[in-house]
């Protein structure tokens, strides 16, 4: 790209994307003055970073985006590169969407984890960056806070206290065992505890128990002692860190090689409630300011919980008063401790950081271990990235469904897996559906590919776009041929592909005799059969899925009333096949079926379906005068190994 292909830019603020020749977006910037902006990286290549000098040398075209002011440029900007994820930003590392605690809107709200932010009126807290933490955070306010846990649909159906009730864990307001009112008292006491304000929890039951205790409801005084108890214990984890209430963040940053870590210590009340750290891929030329700002644009704008000051080791930020307007929208302000308490937690975030990245550089060392064993085991020319496993699922033929999964760096990638039905083949051929199965996914990228290059498709909304570094197929010899034949026909045959066989645990490569054993202690297999083990699993998800669909359908065609468009509005109503026959009378009418109808299809999905030619009968009770039957053998056609009883010493009857 040249200075004299730019368009003619305003001085206004807004943001920028440089993009690339096939769309994909290279770089996303704000700025106070677009015009002035992006002209500064069209000077001497000698003045540039070498990171910015390779993307103006990339770069295709240019988008902009005005804005209003630089604090919605900057909230602009944090969600284009969400979106985009451009390869020259520095990137809030985000494989998957960090956990928040929401508290729904419900009139007994429920408290539940959650990874994405939506407007619905909910109280939501986080982000976290750890998942398993959070989950430790939510039994523990469960048991001090017990609160429903069911879904609205067996909440309405409810008639009797399930076993939540009869454990503790769950105070029964489906059947009125709490009024709205105590209950609100328990949603207000996890809310101030996920907001840090333990104390004014503490006050609140103390100052609850003495009053019932003087109204001599002894009961409810000694419940509310133990809750008490619960919440100084669920407390006494935190650190007292300052004499004076604050709420304050500390943020310390760390550097090893691409990978940087913000650890953000939460101070509320004066005490230290929170540790997270966070992981950016940033450029190795990218300074402290630079890592710092872009985890203060990407990381505040979808925080739940601000605190009054951000205190931050610099302040030498290329859009100070961008990061400072963002701040003081929401009423917080930046502040550089340099003694005290502050300049002592500044260290200890610091500190946090450091141990945070040099763990996860080992981790990454870990992870790239079984990728490094497979390069040399199956003589590739590179530690395989991007894993695709493939495996077919049926029932005697039926149903038959196919399973891509993806695993990126060791890891698996949930977002990219997907799934296929089998269109082409009868029965169950596992050759011809795996060959079905690769052409569908090799011409979907090649279709995917063509459009991102005309213009007509964003990168960022493919699907199958991106090509496997190694492909793994669940079978053995005869799946593995059959796969290989179609990706030589569609030009992809440099992709290395092999099979894996149960069992023996055999790798198979076409064109070789001999099957590659790996050893079984090797990390190299055990990534192997992980992949093979998720697609597996993944394939008999969607497979049960089809046929509890295909049954639930069947059955509804026989009820008079219930037909096509029926069939699909009660699917849509409910989610899925098992939530309607799980359906009372009352929600089947709630979901727009006539009183007769829906008491026709209740009455229907009570009844018992008959059994498949392939199951076993359960014979009528006493058939066996009152002795146990036998366990059925597991295996169709085999023989009972065991003797007659009469060749026991019993004789018969």
């Amino acid at each position: 790209m040249r200075p004299e292909d730019l368009p003619d830019l305003p001085a206004a603020p807004g943001c920028y994307i440089f993009r690339a020749a096939d769309g994909q977006a290279l770089y996303v910037g704000k700025a106070r003055s677009l015009r002035s902006r992006v002209r500064s990286y069209f000077q001497s290549p000698d003045r540039l970073t070498p990171k910015t000098a390779a993307m103006v040398r990339r770069a295709h075209r240019l988008e902009v985006i005005t804005t209003g002011n630089e604090v919605e440029a900057l909230l602009l900007e944090n969600t284009l590169i969400k979106r985009h994820r451009p390869r020259y930003n520095i990137l809030l590392r985000d494989d998957k969407t960090y956990p928040y605690l929401k508290i729904t809107p419900e009139p007994f709200p429920r408290l539940l984890l959650v990874r994405r932010v939506e407007d619905d009126g909910g109280r939501y807290f986080g982000p976290y960056a750890s998942a398993g933490a959070v989950r430790d955070t939510l039994r523990l306010l469960r048991r001090v806070f017990p609160m429903r846990t069911c879904t609205p649909h067996k909440f309405a159906q409810a008639r009797r206290p399930c076993l939540e009730y009869h454990i503790r864990r769950c105070p029964a307001p489906c059947v009125g065992r709490i009024d709205r009112e105590a209950y609100a008292e328990r949603v207000e006491g996890v809310r101030q505890f996920l907001e840090g304000r333990v104390d004014e929890v503490r006050r609140r039951l103390a100052e609850q128990m003495h009053a019932a205790a003087e109204a001599m409801a002894f009961e409810r005084a000694a419940e509310l002692r133990d809750l008490l108890r619960a919440v100084e214990r669920l407390s006494e984890r935190q650190e007292v860190v300052r004499l004076k209430a604050a709420d304050e963040d500390y943020l310390g940053v760390a550097r090893e090689g691409r990978t940087a870590a913000v650890s953000v210590l939460q101070v509320r009340g004066g005490k230290l409630v929170g540790r997270e750290t966070y992981f950016l891929h940033a450029d190795p030329d990218a300074d402290t300011a630079a890592v710092l700002q872009a985890f203060l644009g990407q990381y505040y704008p979808i925080a739940s919980s601000w605190p009054r000051e951000v205190c931050v080791p610099t302040d030498a930020f290329e859009e100070g008063e961008a990061v400072a307007g963002l701040l003081a929208a929401r009423g917080a302000r930046l502040r550089v401790p340099r003694r005290g308490d502050r300049a002592r937690l500044m260290a200890m975030a610091a500190d946090n950081a450091r141990w945070a990245v040099r763990e996860e550089h080992l981790r990454e060392e870990r992870r790239g271990a079984p990728l490094e064993e497979l390069r040399d085991f199956l003589g590739l020319d590179a530690p395989p990235s991007r894993i695709e496993g493939y495996d077919i699922s049926n029932l005697q033929g039926t149903d038959s469904v196919a399973s891509m999964v993806v695993f990126l760096d060791g890891r698996p990638a949930k977002r990219e897996y997907r799934q296929f039905r089998i269109r082409t083949v009868e029965g169950a051929d596992d050759f011809a559906s795996h060959a079905e199965t690769m052409e569908r996914r090799l011409r979907h990228h090649e279709a995917e590919r063509q459009a991102v290059a005309a213009g007509a498709l964003e990168p960022e909304r493919a699907r199958f776009l991106a090509l496997p570094d190694l492909v793994l197929i669940d079978g053995g010899r005869g799946q593995l041929s059959a796969v290989r034949a179609v990706m030589r026909r569609l030009g992809y045959g440099h992709i290395p592909a092999f099979a894996l066989a149960k069992e023996e645990e055999l790798l198979y490569r076409e064109g070789e005799a001999e099957p590659i054993r790996l050893p079984r202690d090797s990390p190299a297999l055990h990534l192997l059969q992980a992949v093979r083990d998720e697609s597996h699993r993944f394939a008999l998800r969607h497979h049960r899925r089809l046929r509890s669909h295909r049954t639930l359908t069947s059955r509804l065609a026989e009820v008079p009333g219930v037909g096509e468009a029926r069939t699909r509005r009660l699917l849509r109503h409910f989610g899925s096949a098992d939530a309607v026959a799980q359906a009372s009378e009352e929600a089947l009418r709630a979901a727009g079926l006539p009183g007769a109808v829906a008491a026709r299809l209740y009455a229907a999905l009570r009844t018992p379906a008959p059994p498949q030619a392939a199951e076993r009968v359960a014979p009528p009770a006493g058939a066996y005068g009152g002795r146990r039957p036998r366990r059925a053998n597991s295996s169709p056609g085999r023989q009972d190994a065991r003797r007659p009883s009469a060749a026991r010493g019993r004789g018969t009857r």
